[in-house]
């Protein structure tokens, strides 16, 4: 199996984690659980068959996708199968990132997944096409920044903003300042900011902070310290 990451340049670095890619993946199970993490994750297929993302509430039934789609921010997990000698390649987005490219709310796309061109229509066809005719990962990784520097707008490209600060300040502290005082903070009422930052984000501030200690829980079980 072949695995690596890219982190790209600024500007992209402000709304990016990191570019992922693996080939000939081999899992040992059928299907995965996807945890929410507050983020957006874009996934191309390299590919041919189609994968399935299964319903919570009847496991027998799933929805197809073929070629590419794009995760919102989920209020829960997700179950999706797994494929042997599987190739995917994919972004993950920092939290907020992935409106600077959507043109549309973030929370249009709560808990869904869709395909690439029900949102991006012909250009992310032709997205998936590049990808599969580059020669090895790094062009792979070139190609998305290309496409994600060709998509980003110039007008919400504030990596300073307040929302951005406010993402910042939740994800490293959720347990801190309420979102109120928070709101206060920045002088805007309580009502406005949750709007602005579930447009941004996908979810309220609420439960972003929800799924921030939830996280941090994960990371002190995988880190073997105690949860108190």
């Amino acid at each position: 199996m072949v695995f690596c990451r890219h982190i790209p340049g600024k500007p992209l670095s402000w709304f990016v984690d990191w570019f992922w890619f693996y080939e000939d993946h081999c899992p040992n199970h059928r299907r995965e659980n996807v945890l929410p993490d507050g983020t957006f994750e874009l996934v191309i297929n390299l590919r041919e068959e189609t994968r399935k993302l299964f319903d919570r509430e009847a496991d027998s039934q799933s929805t197809s996708f073929r070629g590419g789609w794009v995760s919102g921010t989920h209020s829960g997990y997700i179950t999706i199968d797994a494929v042997p000698r599987s190739s995917m390649i994919g972004v993950h987005f920092k939290p907020g990132g992935m409106a600077m490219f959507l043109g549309r709310p973030a929370d249009e796309l709560r808990d869904q997944v869709v395909q690439i061109d029900a949102l991006w229509g012909k250009a992310g066809l032709d997205l998936r096409e590049r990808l599969l005719t580059a020669n090895d990962p790094h062009a792979r990784f070139k190609v998305l920044e290309t496409f994600l520097l060709g998509r980003l707008a110039p007008a919400r490209a504030d990596r300073d903003g307040r929302i951005s600060w406010a993402v910042s300040h939740f994800s490293s502290n959720p347990q801190g300042r309420t979102i109120r005082a928070l709101a206060n903070g920045l002088g805007i009422s309580h009502k406005h900011f949750i709007s602005e930052f579930r447009e941004r984000v996908g979810i309220t501030p609420k439960l972003f902070c929800r799924i921030q200690r939830f996280q941090q829980v994960l990371s002190k079980i995988k880190a073997q310290h105690s949860v108190q």
